[in-house]
């Protein structure tokens, strides 16, 4: 939304009306002719005149033509020349003095740098006023209509004007497309008032000018019906098209030309949608393709089934079955009870386990963790303090702790593409302003919200807007003892007033000129007439295109606005830490302060609302949040911590539970969760990396949810040993049991958060980079304190020691029998699992059925993933409560106009031997394919292109300021230095806001001659010695292409003067963005843009837009996040592949994950969570939690002995309880209380991905992968075969 103060520029041009003057001077038609002895006459033919010479001047000076009727007169030579540079079309005879072509000439110079980027349209243009005021057949076209006395002398009050429809449809269809580059817009809606015909242009020029306002002194009536019978006819001088090849008009001033429909513009990247109509049913192809898919698989495995069935109930086969069991050894699994203390039998054959031969690397985790467990549960105190030591002395690099809270910082990754290119446009042009802006709305009547709001622009909100803008032209912010107001911070174009954005301009920000402009009519008349009438220019001296300042209008209904929009540009500068950003962010702070406190409440109460926002209003709202989560935390470690001390513990009997609980473990093993975060990141904080907010509030519980699986299964690991053996033989076979499976889970999610430690996005990948080190510093204290912690814990119990007070001790044996008891019976939950869970997935037609369903939720997770939108809502990152959440949302439904869209060239070399002028160009002469002109073109395409508007070329503007055409432009005193336009000092004395001429540059001269250029282009001298020139005068009714102001910032003139210009920029718009999504596709067709032409024209060109830095992330999200997730599912099916040595099982687990990943992006498709580095994050954490629920599963379906069905029956019996108490119970129990954060980031986030991911999780681990091992597990192998 840039402000389209840049088109101050052409405020004075206010269009033809200028030019009309011009005419004033000159016009004069007569049906009714006057001789000058005042007798009337008519007379209409050939060589006749119906008004000549100046018979009065104005009090605003415009002078009025005389009536009288006279023959055409033979000029003399010097004036014959001087009228054909001019109008080529008049020779011979003339209707007009000198001095009345010498008016006509000053007046067409208004027009004429508006017009002459195509010269068939400013042919026609100067021919319609050139017939009209020196055609030495003026008599058969004009007729005088009326006549008005001006100090005793008669003058022309107003003329026919007869011209065929012929002429007015080529002019206007010459002109109708030319641009007018400062201003992003056409130049017929400066010298025509955005006419859309030629009957509306003429409307225009021919209206009669009030005093002091441009425009024709006397009325002109234009029409086709001349009255042939009194010798009159239409005036029909040649015209010219647009596409006329030999007036070389350029493809975005004539888009059919021949030449422009020639270079066709190439189609922009649409992503297309394939769909199938089924009756009424429409469905994406993908939808179809997975639906087929699903059925034939499905009905291929179901003949499968029914075939393994029949075949396993042939008398041969059950008997072959019977033979093989009895043969193979394993009676007594199916028949006898397993031998719990088997492990402890096979001690010298660490690589046995259940009568299964275990892989290399998993007999030798067995028997060092054996080992280890020995040593630890021997010197418990001593691994307790040494590891805590460790941990303590990480976290010293606590007091380098720093949180990030700057978004580029968090949000934009180191190499970007987009950050560099920002850099570049900060260095070499200028930082983007910074924006502070009010959105002032209308409620919709009634209590139905859909219902259509009023509109906003009425007289009593208009007085309310000049209230708001007093109390906000009032704000003094204290910065260092000085006090800053907005007038010493906001963007000055022209270095007069601020160029602030609001319908208060069309009132010159002045609540005295409301009454006296006719109040809520004027505004409305500015919105049709912003760019042609003076008193709607700002204060800023430039038009205010209404829809930078209203919004919620459709089509150019400006008057239904239901909201305004206020913006206040201020100055921005590179440096953040520099004290012109400090004084902005003192003010903005104090903006926001009143905006909150008087602002707010006095909108309410005119039943209104108001939203708001400020440069810096992200950042500090960052801050806000820091705080805004830490209660619910807290909550989630109080409530694990309950949950751990009630499931670690056995079960609860009155008579001993105050010593066999444990919550002082359960305690011990929350804190050394914390020990584990706080070192995690000291680490970092002592070399340098800041921390983030996302890391302060969801490491500490994501440590918790998986440390606390790892907790429950060790715990469980020893109370299922035999109580007869001595601790230290409970604790060696407890790690050699479940040791390498918590390694295994553990390695995998270190693995997986280290792949999420490349993701770009620096707040992810530092994030990443916390977790993976948290989680394993976790895991060691888990194998180390936490497992010498047990061994204390259960030499308490056996001490007959109080839970939570170990000093003190209880007499008597009511421990010893029952805990012994309780250790020896299974759980109930272990019995479910073992005697109706696994029982029930053993049948056949249940298994059938879990794979149908679970392939079903698989494939149509495939079908949802295309609906996954890339992007992460701004108002997601914010807290709940933010004052930012109202504002971005008002923002998508009131704006009606997109972020500016700047074309960025680097090295541009305009010296006469490079063609790189016309190849950027877009008026005459320049090459149909050239940059501008592309743009132009894209522009006719904003639903794909994104791009709105033409750009505004400050190439264009110089080429046609310092050409010969526009004489009032660039001229020189006889001395070589610049001379500004007759209307600007020196060359006016300037008294009560009027500029006089005062014949100090009567002696300037244009700068060249059409003999001075090259090919109609400045030659490399001329090129640098008037680029300054033009960049330094100011925009005025004499000459609206002064590059002042407009493109003060647009080119670097550091080091041009070697023929290369580093950098400069066209500005153009995107087209309204609503959702993210469009923010990611109008940039993907940006870059597509630039490239293709980059490589057309050979020339360095990218797009620079201020949002591209945060969504550049986007354009390759999905290959970033399958890359990320492959890697990290090949890296845990690796590790598997290592400690199991089983590619059998290993591709199992990968492929259970797989199906599990599959899910969770169907779940986000659903729940409309949208991919970005934070969900890519989860997904690829989701790798590493995923396999918890896996691998102990398949580990003990590893190490149990007998057919399929046995071995999962025993898996389920043994780790089953373990991964529902101890997986996903623990983790529902975490992640539920993330729903009551404050932070919507969390809740969409962490609490329903995690959710999501926790239950999906348990219906995989504990039924689809039993099914899976039941049906195609790997085969055991067992010893005694």
């Amino acid at each position: 939304m840039k402000l389209t103060s840049q088109l101050y520029t052409a405020a004075a041009c206010f269009q033809v009306l200028l030019f009309i003057s011009l005419g004033n001077a000159e016009r004069s038609d007569t049906r009714i002719l006057l001789t000058s002895n005042g007798t009337l006459r008519e007379k209409h033919g050939e060589n006749y005149c119906a008004m000549y010479d100046i018979c009065g001047t104005r009090g605003d000076g415009k002078v009025v033509n005389c009536p009288f009727g006279s023959p055409s007169v033979k000029p003399d030579d010097a004036l014959s020349a001087k009228i054909q540079s001019l109008c080529p079309t008049i020779s011979g005879n003339i209707c007009c003095t000198e001095a009345q072509f010498d008016t006509l000439r000053s007046q067409v110079q208004q027009a004429i740098p508006f017009l002459v980027g195509c010269p068939a349209c400013l042919r026609n243009f100067l021919n319609l006023f050139c017939e009209l005021s020196c055609s030495p057949n003026q008599s058969q076209f004009i007729n005088v209509t009326s006549i008005s006395q001006m100090k005793n002398n008669s003058t022309v009050g107003g003329i026919d004007y007869y011209i065929t429809d012929t002429f007015g449809e080529v002019l206007f269809d010459s002109c109708k497309d030319v641009k007018f580059g400062t201003a992003n817009t056409r130049a017929i809606d400066f010298v025509g008032n955005g006419a859309k015909t030629f009957n509306e242009w003429f409307a225009f020029i021919g209206r009669k000018a009030a005093p002091q306002l441009p425009g024709s002194p006397y009325a002109i009536n234009f029409r086709s019906d001349a009255d042939l019978s009194v010798g009159m006819k239409p005036m029909n001088v040649s015209t010219y098209s647009c596409g006329d090849p030999s007036l070389g008009c350029s493809c975005g001033d004539c888009p059919s030309s021949p030449v422009c429909s020639s270079s066709a513009l190439q189609p922009f990247h649409e992503k297309g949608s394939c769909s199938v109509r089924i009756g009424s049913l429409k469905a994406k192809c993908i939808e179809v393709s997975v639906a087929i898919v699903y059925v034939l698989l499905a009905s291929l495995f179901l003949w499968w089934g029914l075939f393994h069935k029949r075949k396993e109930r042939s008398p041969a086969l059950r008997a072959k079955s019977s033979m093989n069991v009895t043969n193979g050894g394993p009676v007594q699994q199916v028949h006898g009870k397993k031998d719990e203390n088997i492990s402890t039998q096979l001690e010298d054959i660490p690589q046995v386990a259940s009568g299964v031969q275990l892989s290399v690397v998993q007999g030798f985790m067995a028997k060092n963790f054996r080992l280890y467990g020995t040593w630890v549960a021997r010197n418990p105190v001593l691994v307790l303090c040494s590891s805590v030591a460790v941990v303590l002395l990480l976290g010293l690099g606590l007091i380098r702790f720093k949180v990030e809270t700057r978004p580029e910082k968090l949000w934009v990754g180191h190499g970007s593409r987009a950050a560099e290119e920002k850099q570049y446009f900060d260095s070499h042009l200028a930082p983007f302003y910074r924006i502070e802006q009010l959105i002032l709305a209308t409620k919709p009547h009634g209590a139905q919200a859909h219902e259509k709001p009023p509109t906003i622009v009425t007289e009593e909100n208009i007085k309310l807007l000049f209230e708001i803008q007093a109390k906000v032209d009032g704000i003094r912010a204290n910065y260092s003892g000085s006090l800053v107001s907005l007038t010493d911070i906001c963007m000055k174009p022209l270095g007069e007033a601020c160029a602030t954005q609001s319908i208060l301009q069309y009132y010159k920000m002045d609540p005295k000129t409301l009454e006296g402009f006719g109040g809520v009519d004027h505004a409305e008349y500015c919105f049709q007439h912003y760019t042609s009438d003076e008193n709607c220019l700002s204060a800023f001296k430039g038009p205010l295109e209404p829809s930078t300042a209203l919004g919620g209008f459709s089509g150019n209904n400006y008057s239904e606005a239901s909201a305004f929009i206020i913006t206040y540009p201020v100055n921005n500068v590179i440096d953040k830490e520099s004290n012109e950003t400090k004084k902005a962010v003192a003010w903005e702070k104090a903006f926001i302060q009143l905006v909150e406190d008087e602002l707010v409440p006095m909108v309410e109460s005119n039943n209104l609302t108001l939203s708001y926002s400020s440069e810096s209003s992200i950042e500090e709202e960052l801050k806000r949040e820091s705080n805004a989560d830490v209660i619910t935390v807290l909550i989630s470690y109080l409530v694990m911590f309950a949950y751990i001390s009630l499931t670690l513990g056995d079960t609860p009997r009155f008579t001993y539970f105050y010593i066999s609980s444990k919550v002082l473990l359960g305690l011990s093993g929350v804190i050394l969760v914390m020990l584990s975060v706080i070192a995690s990141v000291g680490f970092f904080s002592a070399i340098g990396v800041k921390s983030t907010l996302i890391i302060m509030e969801v490491v500490p519980f994501l440590v918790l949810a998986v440390g606390v699986d790892n907790m429950c299964i060790l715990v469980h690991a020893v109370k299922r040993q035999q109580v007869e053996l001595s601790l230290e033989g409970r604790i060696s076979n407890a790690l050699a049991e479940v040791g390498p499976s918590i390694t295994l889970a553990s390695l995998s999610e270190v693995l997986a958060f280290a792949v999420g430690s490349f993701i770009p996005m620096p707040a992810c990948r530092v994030f990443s980079m916390f977790a993976a080190l948290a989680i394993l510093l976790d895991f060691l204290l888990q194998v180390t304190a936490f497992v010498a912690l047990i061994a204390l814990d259960f030499l308490r119990v056996e001490d007959k020691r109080v839970d939570c007070f170990p000093c003190i001790k209880v007499s008597g044996s009511l421990a010893n029998t029952d805990q012994g008891n309780d250790q020896r019976k299974s759980g109930l939950l272990a019995r479910y699992m073992k005697e109706v869970h696994a029982p029930i997935l053993g049948v056949w037609g249940v298994k059938l059925a879990v794979i149908a369903v679970f392939a079903a939720l698989s494939l149509a997770s495939i079908a949802l993933c295309t609906r996954i939108q890339p992007g992460l809502e701004q108002q997601i990152v914010l807290p709940r409560d933010s004052y930012l959440q109202g504002y971005f949302n008002n923002v998508s439904e009131y704006l009606r106009i997109g972020p500016p869209l700047y074309f960025v060239v680097k090295n541009y070399n305009y010296s006469s031997e490079s063609s790189q002028t016309n190849q950027l160009c877009s008026i005459n002469h320049c090459d149909s394919n050239s940059l501008l002109n592309e743009i132009s073109k894209a522009s006719l395409v904003p639903k794909s292109s994104y791009i709105a508007k033409p750009a505004a070329s400050w190439l264009d503007d110089f080429l046609v300021w310092v050409s010969p055409e526009a004489f009032g432009c660039c001229r020189k005193f006889t001395n070589g230095t610049y001379c500004p336009p007759d209307d600007q000092p020196p060359c006016c004395s300037s008294s009560d806001g009027s500029c006089s001429v005062n014949g100090v540059c009567n002696d300037c001269t244009t700068c060249f001659r059409h003999s001075d250029l090259q090919d109609d282009r400045p030659t490399t001298r001329q090129f640098k010695e008037k680029l300054p020139w033009f960049l330094s005068a100011l925009p005025s009714a004499d000459c609206a292409k002064g590059g002042h102001g407009a493109y003060t910032s647009s080119v670097e003139l550091n080091g041009f003067e070697d023929g290369v210009i580093r950098a400069s920029s066209f500005r153009t718009y995107h087209s309204p963005l609503n959702k993210q999504v469009d923010f990611v596709n109008s940039m993907r067709a940006a870059r597509e843009f630039s490239s293709r032409v980059s490589n057309s024209l050979k020339i360095e060109v990218f797009p620079y837009s201020v949002f591209y830095m945060f969504f550049e992330q986007y354009l390759d999200i999905w290959k970033t996040a399958l890359i990320s997730l492959a890697v990290a599912t090949c890296a845990v099916f690796v590790v598997c592949l290592i400690i199991t040595c089983s590619i059998w099982s290993s591709g199992i687990i990968a492929f259970v994950l797989v199906m599990i990943l599959v899910d969770l992006l169907g779940v986000m498709a659903i729940l409309n969570i949208q991919l970005n580095a934070v969900s890519v994050v989860n997904l690829v954490m989701s790798v590493g939690i995923s396999v918890e629920f896996c691998v102990h599963i398949t580990h003990a379906f590893l190490v149990s002995s007998g057919d399929r069905d046995q071995r999962t029956k025993e898996a389920l019996g043994t780790m089953g309880a373990s991964v529902f108490s101890g997986i996903t119970i623990t983790k529902l129990v975490g992640v539920i209380v993330l729903c009551f954060s404050r932070t919507e980031i969390f809740v969409v986030y962490y609490f329903q991905m995690y959710l999501a991911l926790v239950l999906l999780g348990f219906l995989h681990g504990l039924i689809f992968l039993p099914v899976v091992l039941s049906m195609v597990g790997p085969p055991s192998s067992n010893i005694n075969k």
